[in-house]
């Protein structure tokens, strides 16, 4: 199974950065405007559209307020398995540090998630700190 970790640092506080990443049905306002054009919850269920026009199910999995953690999980092939998660850390100068997480089958998606992982990365970092 292909796990992935990246992380970055964003200027802003943890509680304003959980603010948005909690906010699951708003990600393409809220967290990562550009690289999700449209998000539509329903039930525990979001439909999220790329920037690129690939369209996935997620299927939400935890909100964690303590540890302001959410995780959610890719219903649509070609993932046979696929459990991801955000999480947002206190960074000792302020900011944040935001850890994601992803474990995937079939491990040959590994470099096409992980470049979508550092893009989706980015583009948190671009909209909480509200660069345009």
């Amino acid at each position: 199974m292909a796990s992935i970790r990246r992380e970055i640092q964003v200027s802003v506080p943890p509680a304003q950065a959980w603010d948005a990443l909690r906010d699951v049905g708003r990600i393409h306002e809220r967290l990562v405007r550009g690289f999700v054009t449209q998000c539509e919850l329903e039930g525990d269920v979001r439909k999220i559209t790329f920037a690129n026009g690939m369209t996935v199910h997620e299927r939400i999995i935890d909100v964690d307020d303590g540890e302001r953690r959410v995780v959610w999980s890719v219903q649509d092939e070609p993932f046979a398995h696929h459990n991801a998660s955000v999480q947002a850390f206190e960074s000792g100068n302020g900011g944040t540090r935001l850890v994601w997480i992803a474990d995937l089958l079939p491990d040959a998606l590994e470099a096409k998630v992980a470049g979508l992982i550092e893009q989706g990365l980015e583009a948190m970092k671009q909209t909480l700190e509200g660069v345009t």
